[in-house]
């Protein structure tokens, strides 16, 4: 399991937006361990995730992270639903969110069903965010490829000048 997993999605209009947003139509994600067998050492989430040990000490440190549960001699011990929120954190991540809206978002998952409308204001804003720097990302895009057809085109001009002057 890697955070850059890829996932079917479906589009849909959204009441706020009128352009289509992708959300995600996989089903849960398969753990390497069923429930019940999920404890983790750092070591084995590293190689699941592509985190290092130091970042992911870090998450914890900052309150990214709830608190891990500890082995009997004080290892770290992560589970299924670590991996899940250690998941949508580098998704999170992907999107620019500052670790600061991060820390935020986790402290009012945390704070239950009574956050819900602040963790979808933060979502929404960052969907926002996302959206513009799309936009910004296709218009480069489009400069790419003009310039990418406009090369090709010279290429074979030129290619195309020289068998006629041979």
């Amino acid at each position: 399991m890697t955070v850059m997993q890829t996932t079917a999605v479906a589009i849909e209009e959204t009441e706020d937006s009128a352009a289509p947003v992708r959300t995600c139509a996989a089903g849960p994600r398969r753990h390497p361990r069923p429930d019940g067998q999920d404890r983790y050492t750092i070591s084995e989430v590293v190689a699941f995730t592509g985190l290092t040990a130091h970042t992911l000490r870090w998450y914890e440190r900052i309150g990214l992270m709830a608190h891990v549960d500890r082995s009997h001699t004080g290892q770290r011990r992560y589970t299924n639903g670590d991996l899940d929120w250690l998941d949508l954190v580098g998704k999170l991540r992907l999107t620019g969110m500052p670790v600061a809206d991060m820390v935020r978002y986790a402290e009012l998952v945390r704070g239950g069903e009574s956050t819900y409308g602040e963790r979808y204001e933060l979502l929404v804003a960052t969907r926002r965010d996302v959206l513009a720097r799309l936009t910004e990302l296709q218009d480069t895009l489009a400069v790419l490829n003009h310039k990418i057809g406009f090369y090709a085109d010279a290429g074979r001009h030129h290619e195309t000048e020289r068998e006629t002057t041979r």
